[in-house]
């Protein structure tokens, strides 16, 4: 079977939302078995004034799990990837805290980024994901 688009963000989604460590290695194991490269990192923060180090999260685990290379190219498309997932999160979050995990996957040409957060304050959260995709 031919991975493409939209095996990686499939990919990308079930790991964004992987409930604890283990599960997320687990996942990690069964793509990577599968021809599917990934990554994931949890975050949190205040979304506008962390819009940098969300997109640096994902492309700093990216390059640490050998999902890309460190090449302008790679960096860039990992980069533009993340910045398309958090827009479509950003409506919902301006101002307010979000916290959840950034995952990214990579089979061939296509990188795949999902965010999976829980927005809002305190316990009063709403829950949104966003995805973006580029081809290298």
């Amino acid at each position: 079977m031919e991975i493409g688009s939209r095996e990686v963000a499939a990919a990308a989604v079930r790991l964004a939302i992987s409930p604890d460590r283990p599960t997320e290695k687990a996942i990690r194991q069964e793509l990577a078995q599968a021809g599917i490269l990934s990554a994931a990192v949890d975050f949190g923060g205040e979304v506008t004034a962390s819009i940098n180090k969300i997109i640096e999260h994902a492309v700093v685990a990216a390059r640490r799990e050998g999902v890309i290379a460190d090449t302008h190219r790679d960096l860039g498309a990992v980069a533009g990837a993340s910045r398309e997932a958090l827009s479509q999160i950003m409506n919902k979050a301006i101002g307010l805290n979000v916290g959840g995990k950034i995952a990214v996957a990579r089979a061939g040409d296509h990188v795949g980024v999902a965010m999976f957060f829980g927005i809002g304050l305190m316990h009063l959260n709403e829950i949104s994901i966003g995805l973006g995709h580029r081809v290298i």
